[in-house]
């Protein structure tokens, strides 16, 4: 039996994996869902059928539940391609959403617009919806916003207002590298023991933010000393890891020099990023990614409720 009256339903679906969230009006959640069934896998014909996996039991049988998502679920290659938001803008205002075609008469599915930027030209589609529950009706938010990630965001936030933001592509960097190129011999890429040393992480971001002209020869040096001087895969996975967040911190001084940054993300990578910029001197806080997400979703269901 179905117990669960949920008011709406919040998606998150990315390139990899969905998560649903049974809601309410008020922002409770009632119960969660996840899938492997993310973007990459799908034709758009089958975005419905893999969604209704996740929730047919939270359906009512006698109206019609709204669905809100996020993510790549919007994209070209998604269920329906929804728009973009030009920068300068407010992710937290206005957003006009895309709907998506739907057979199934108890749902109703509305996708985030994402967010593109002219010069330098840049795009997001994921991130704003974590950056909208961020801001949230705090029209005075000013901050300079990371979001690690396999693309990580850079943001400048002035008054609720996303002025700019630049993309660095760590993540995948760090996956193409450590998988696919020669350091994959000397580098630990067991997903269940992803240890890092602190001192070789730190000394990555060091090299990397003092000449950051160098990163190609930094890269190369880790399969020279696993050889030369039998550098441990663990340790050499932590110099990588160091290297290629430190290149992007060489990239973005400008912003962290100068604001105390927000880091929206998973406790593991944003904390790595946390701990560079402290030891570089700068401040940053952690937030958690998955509340920024129904934060942000939840505002895009009040502006289409009300």
């Amino acid at each position: 039996m179905n117990h669960i009256k949920a008011d709406w339903i919040a998606v998150d679906w990315g390139t990899t994996h969905i998560r649903v969230w049974a809601m309410t009006k008020a922002g409770e959640v009632l119960a969660n869902g996840l899938s492997d069934k993310g973007m990459n896998q799908l034709s758009p014909d089958a975005f419905e059928p893999a969604l209704l996996e996740l929730i047919e039991h939270w359906l009512p049988k006698d109206r019609t539940i709204k669905v809100i998502a996020c993510g790549m679920v919007g994209a070209k290659q998604g269920w329906v391609e929804a728009s973009y938001q030009n920068v300068p803008c407010y992710p937290a205002k206005d957003m006009t959403l895309t709907k998506a075609s739907t057979l199934d008469p108890r749902i109703e599915c509305f996708i985030l617009p994402g967010l593109m930027q002219a010069s330098p030209v840049d795009i997001m589609r994921g991130e704003e919806c974590q950056i909208a529950g961020l801001i949230s009706d705090d029209a005075a938010f000013d901050a300079v916003v990371c979001l690690p990630g396999t693309h990580a965001k850079w943001v400048r936030v002035v008054r609720g207002e996303v002025k700019n933001f630049s993309t660095y592509m760590t993540g995948e960097l760090f996956s193409l590298l450590s998988e696919h190129s020669v350091l994959r011999h000397s580098i630990n890429t067991d997903k269940h023991n992803s240890a890092l040393s602190d001192p070789h992480f730190f000394a990555g971001v060091a090299q990397a933010v003092k000449d950051p002209q160098l990163f190609s020869a930094q890269l190369f040096s880790i399969r020279a000393q696993s050889i030369a001087s039998d550098l441990d895969a663990v340790h050499a996975r932590s110099t990588l890891s160091g290297l290629l967040i430190g290149a992007e911190l060489a990239a973005t001084e400008d912003l962290w020099r100068k604001h105390k940054v927000t880091l929206i993300g998973s406790k593991v990578l944003a904390g790595l990023y946390e701990k560079a910029l402290q030891m570089l001197g700068a401040h940053s806080v952690v937030v958690n990614a998955n509340e920024m997400t129904l934060a942000g979703l939840a505002l895009a269901y009040k502006q289409i409720s009300n």
